[in-house]
């Protein structure tokens, strides 16, 4: 009898011991495993969208996309954030941008605050993170670094990345920056502290981003700001935001949500209209002019 029950403690235990490992194994191993499969097809779902999608074509829509410079404004913001202590002029713009987006995603969590700054400028939006919340959104994200790089003399855009779908309430908002050096655009997002390379560790634009999807070209993430991104889920959060465009013609310091928030510029592919923010922008399916190099007056 004795040897019977203990015969059977010994399986109880043997199964208990099976059953931890099975749940730590679904925790730990095969929920990852899960998770990337669920991603990977999103974005097989997603990329199918886009690759459906009208080619872009040229138009005569007039806009202008241009700054409003200030250059004592600048002086301000670069006395406020010590930005001669971070930023080197000699570097190349890419290494230059890296370092001011690090500062600012290794400072300010993502989150959707709670209570809208009543001021979008740099200095009044990092207050609001000292005072109010301690994080925001990738719109407050990108209108925070936006500033600081034009302080330090870096040409960007503010560039809202918005799906294809109209039930969809989730868009992205991120900076295009112009590199001189490469005489191209790249994308920074010190939301998710991230940007995306190509194979030879080159920075993607949005628009290199968007044909690299369609093709189904590789795409490398590039981790900063002590963030921990999925890269599975990048990739496919991208897929689904790369669908239209849209950036306000005229950016610069306290441009938006200052009473100078003025016209945005949408690029659509043709036969799509858009929703929410399109119906009251100018539309545009002509990639090549959207995404145009700057001169020394415009964005």
């Amino acid at each position: 009898m004795k040897k019977l029950l203990k015969i059977l403690l010994w399986t109880l235990g043997a199964l208990l011991a099976l059953a931890i490992v099975a749940a730590l194994l679904a925790r730990f191993v095969f929920r990852d495993a899960l998770v990337r499969t669920l991603h990977a097809e999103l974005r097989r779902e997603r990329v199918e969208l886009l690759a459906a999608s009208a080619a872009y074509r040229a138009d005569t829509a007039a806009w202008r996309f241009a700054c409003e410079r200030d250059a004592e404004r600048a002086r301000e913001i670069g006395s406020y954030f010590r930005l001669d202590t971070l930023d080197d002029p000699a570097l190349p713009v890419w290494e230059r941008t890296l370092r001011i987006a690090d500062f600012v995603a290794s400072r300010i969590p993502h989150a959707n605050q709670r209570q809208w700054p009543e001021r979008c400028d740099a200095v009044s939006l990092w207050e609001y993170t000292r005072t109010v919340e301690p994080a925001f959104n990738c719109r407050l994200h990108a209108l925070l670094l936006h500033e600081l790089l034009w302080a330090s003399g870096i040409a960007n855009r503010v560039v809202t990345c918005l799906p294809q779908d109209a039930e969809d309430r989730d868009c992205h908002v991120v900076n295009q920056v112009w590199l001189p050096e490469r005489g191209r655009w790249a994308m920074i997002d010190s939301d998710m502290g991230g940007c995306c390379l190509d194979e030879a560790g080159e920075p993607l634009s949005l628009a290199e981003m968007r044909r690299r999807c369609i093709a189904g070209e590789p795409m490398t993430l590039r981790r900063f700001g002590g963030r921990n991104t999925d890269a599975a889920y990048y990739a496919s959060y991208w897929a689904k935001n790369l669908y239209w465009f849209l950036c306000r013609e005229r950016q610069g310091f306290g441009h938006e949500g200052c009473g100078r928030d003025g016209r945005s510029v949408a690029l659509l592919p043709p036969g799509f209209e858009g929703f929410g923010p399109a119906a009251v922008a100018l539309r545009t399916s002509d990639e090549e002019r959207f995404w145009a190099a700057p001169d020394t007056d415009t964005l």
